[in-house]
């Protein structure tokens, strides 16, 4: 079955920066985009970031561009996200997404199947 497992998450103060990871399982990792969503609390679920197969093209919500960047190792089936200057409005619990489609890197504007329990990012003084 598929499996999407999130980790690297924690608490860290603002200006400062975090590298999360999602190993996959269960299907062909290469054969998928692959993408990051975010839950603040009391939010609804938003598209951060999206890769495609072979990981050379990338997309961003408009208030991560220039701080966040999406990366993925086919051979290691595991996704990453290395976020810098982190501001507390990043505050929330990041999943990883199997895209299921895709419409386009602006915005990014995707759907997803199956995403990951979620690592907590917290950004605090």
């Amino acid at each position: 079955q598929v499996q999407l497992v999130e980790s690297g998450g924690g608490l860290v103060q603002p200006g400062g920066s975090l590298r999360l990871s999602c190993v996959a399982s269960g299907f062909k990792f290469s054969s998928y985009y692959m993408g990051w969503v975010r839950q603040a609390p009391g939010k609804g679920p938003e598209r951060v970031a999206v890769i495609n197969r072979e990981g050379g093209n990338t997309g961003y919500t408009n208030s991560v561009k220039g701080r966040f960047t999406i990366s993925r190792d086919n051979a290691k089936n595991t996704l990453y996200l290395q976020m810098n200057t982190l501001k507390p409005e990043d505050t929330a619990l990041y999943h990883c997404a199997r895209v299921i489609t895709f419409s386009g890197y602006d915005g990014p504007d995707y759907t997803y199947d199956y995403w990951g329990q979620g690592t907590q990012v917290t950004v605090s003084s």
